[in-house]
């Protein structure tokens, strides 16, 4: 596949999974009413951003294994929770697994073909 598909991909599933961290945390099933600081780890998904926007592959190669904390805490969310914010973890695995999809994508693109 096209190697700008796996860069948009990977681009998009990020800046979906920092807002959907904001919205849950802040508006939609937030742990305390009001908001609660869990609404942090969206400035923890920052840290790859501008990496994956300049489609750098060290960044691509690292958020490959940071996106799995996200995926997790979906996992865990989405056993644990009930109603809205076990709708909203789910969606957390969802954009994760594209976003991993997507870095392991773009990093294979410069695998060296055999001579």
């Amino acid at each position: 596949m096209n190697r700008k598909l796996f860069h948009y991909g990977a681009a998009a599933s990020l800046v979906a999974l920092i807002l959907l961290t904001l919205a849950w945390e802040l508006w939609l099933a937030p742990v305390r009413p009001g908001g609660s600081f869990l609404a942090l780890k969206a400035v923890i998904l920052l840290a790859p951003l501008m990496g994956i926007l300049k489609e750098r592959l060290y960044t691509y190669q690292w958020s490959s294994m940071f996106i799995l904390a996200f995926f997790t805490e979906g996992i865990m969310r989405s056993w644990g929770d009930s109603g809205l914010s076990q709708t909203l973890a789910l969606w957390e695995v969802a954009i994760s697994v594209v976003f991993f999809g997507c870095v392991l994508g773009f990093a294979r693109t410069f695998k060296r073909k055999p001579a």
